[in-house]
């Protein structure tokens, strides 16, 4: 499995891509569920598959975007062909998510908003102890001695963090 290098992948123009992410994030919001988003895309820069976190609209809490949008992913690429795509979300990957992406071959992450500074939002808007698993996704690729992901964010900070501001999370 060839995958791009770091810098092949830090030449990548990214914003355009996570501002969608931002933009499904907020959609989902619209639609009552956690605010996360998440989009595929290739390495031309055209948007394969999109996302939204679905938890309470499915009621199932593991309908992250991320493991939604992961799951059409194995579906419909090879781990090959992920392996030289790029995932966008609008905010770090939880464990669950990052080891989804890991196992179904994804290399290469962009992400908005830090999950410490998610947390710290959430904490401030009245979530008194927001579910986290406290490991970032970076921890979780840096635990294959195998294969390398890409990973760059905290980016956009201030443009990810719009959904998440005044957001009460019914599960706290």
């Amino acid at each position: 499995m060839n995958t791009i290098s770091q810098a092949e992948f830090e030449q990548l123009d990214h914003k355009k891509l996570l501002m969608r992410a931002i933009e499904l994030g907020e959609m989902a919001r619209e639609h009552g569920n956690h605010p996360f988003g998440a989009l595929l895309a290739d390495l031309d820069g055209n948007i394969l598959l999109e996302a939204e976190n679905t938890a309470f609209s499915d009621n199932d809490f593991t309908r992250h975007a991320e493991t939604n949008l992961l799951s059409e992913a194995s579906r419909t690429y090879s781990t090959d062909e992920l392996a030289n795509m790029v995932m966008y979300t609008n905010a770090e990957s939880c464990v669950m998510c990052a080891g989804t992406a890991f196992f179904t071959g994804v290399r290469n992450v962009v992400y908005g908003l830090s999950a410490d500074r998610l947390a710290e939002l959430w904490i401030i808007e009245g979530n008194k102890k927001p579910i986290v698993l406290d490991m970032s996704c970076r921890q979780v690729f840096e635990a294959s001695p195998y294969y390398r992901t890409n990973v760059i964010g905290p980016m956009m900070e201030e443009e990810a963090s719009a959904a998440q501001i005044g957001y009460k999370n019914p599960q706290t």
